[in-house]
């Protein structure tokens, strides 16, 4: 079958060429009768626009491309899928690239991308350092805007969860329930949202706990770290560990159980992201939900703020506020004082108590 043209589609309608086009592109008002016909032509016709003459008209494809860092972590799917959402509402396309981990991966498929000539990018950078300079050469050629992750002030619009506030809720729900030895497991390397949680951890357990930090174990943010990190804590006695993601978490659970430990009776622990699988953790994890389609919403917003022409004024950083999610993996070990400062109560949609912080939800700062 040979594709519908315009042509076919205006001698359906009765209107011309020009008529046909003005009314499938949306470009000029036309008569709603007119326009009905048009449609209705259209559709009968099987006809579909083509997209490559049409950026070939315009200028523009009408894509945008998404890299992350890892499509197997899980917290980056629900992260994806509202962003495309959002992309798809204002009748963009999205390419998405997995860079393994990987800044070489990350700097080559970035470039893949502009070959392929999107019209903006979103990127989820796989290291605050090393992906730098790739994300700061895209920059300079399409709009940009970081998603979930940094790469330093100035490069680049961007859109995170405030993770020190998530930090700080969760360690102010352990010791209002009794926590004192506080141990942290997370991920090394220079990863901006591993080093946030790392640095807040710090901060806040130096604030709130008799000894500071407890025990703190850095790997990569998996269940196979997590299972190992819990083995290398327990000589230190913790009452309470805390993880930088919900893999971990998940991990450090598993192992504690198989080796007897009674979570949280013996060892309370926490996560972060609230990702999918946190449903079939035994018990069910307290964690820090990301606001994914605040977040989704938000860098899209930037992106549209960039692609309407105005590229050229300073960077700005959105942070936004994440809700601490209380479930069993972390009941009090024993009676405890009121509540800490930062939280108050509200009612998870699941059905659990929840803590929200009291923080603004939308933080911006404007980078020079």
């Amino acid at each position: 079958m040979t594709d519908v043209t315009l042509r076919e589609v205006a001698r359906a309608s009765g209107c011309s060429v020009a008529t046909v086009s003005r009314v499938l592109a949306g470009t000029r008002p036309v008569g709603a009768e007119t326009a009905r016909r048009v449609r209705e032509a259209a559709e009968e016709l099987g006809y579909r626009p083509n997209q490559v003459a049409r950026a070939l008209r315009s200028r523009s494809t009408g894509t945008v491309g998404l890299v992350l860092p890892q499509i197997t972590n899980p917290f980056f799917p629900s992260l994806v899928r509202e962003v495309e959402h959002a992309l798809h509402a204002e009748g963009r396309a999205v390419l998405l690239a997995d860079c393994d981990d990987d800044p070489e991966i990350e700097a080559a498929r970035i470039a893949d991308l502009l070959d392929r000539q999107v019209d903006a990018l979103l990127v989820i950078p796989v290291d605050e350092k090393r992906s730098r300079a790739a994300v700061e050469k895209a920059a300079a050629h399409v709009p940009l805007v970081l998603l979930d992750r940094s790469c330093g002030p100035g490069v680049a619009d961007s859109v995170a969860t405030d993770n020190a506030t998530g930090m700080a809720l969760v360690m102010d729900h352990l010791v209002a329930t009794g926590r004192r030895r506080v141990c942290f497991v997370g991920a090394a390397g220079t990863g901006s949202a591993a080093a946030e949680r790392l640095a807040a951890y710090e901060a806040e357990a130096g604030a709130l706990l008799p000894r500071g930090s407890g025990q703190v174990e850095l790997g990569d943010f998996s269940l196979e770290w997590g299972r190992t990190a819990a083995e290398r804590i327990l000589p230190s006695r913790p009452d309470a560990v805390v993880c930088a993601n919900d893999l971990l978490a998940v991990g450090v659970l598993q192992r504690l159980r198989q080796l007897g430990r009674d979570v949280p009776g013996d060892i309370a622990v926490t996560g972060f992201d609230d990702i999918p699988m946190v449903d079939l953790a035994d018990p069910a994890l307290t964690t820090v939900r990301q606001p994914v389609r605040a977040l989704a919403a938000e860098a899209v917003h930037l992106l549209g703020h960039r692609l309407a022409g105005q590229n050229d004024g300073p960077r700005r950083s959105v942070r936004l506020a994440p809700e601490l999610v209380v479930r069993a993996s972390s009941a009090p070990s024993a009676p405890s004082a009121s509540s800490a400062p930062r939280v108050s109560s509200a009612e998870d949609p699941r059905g659990v108590r929840g803590i929200r912080s009291t923080r603004s939800t939308r933080t911006p700062e404007v980078e020079q």
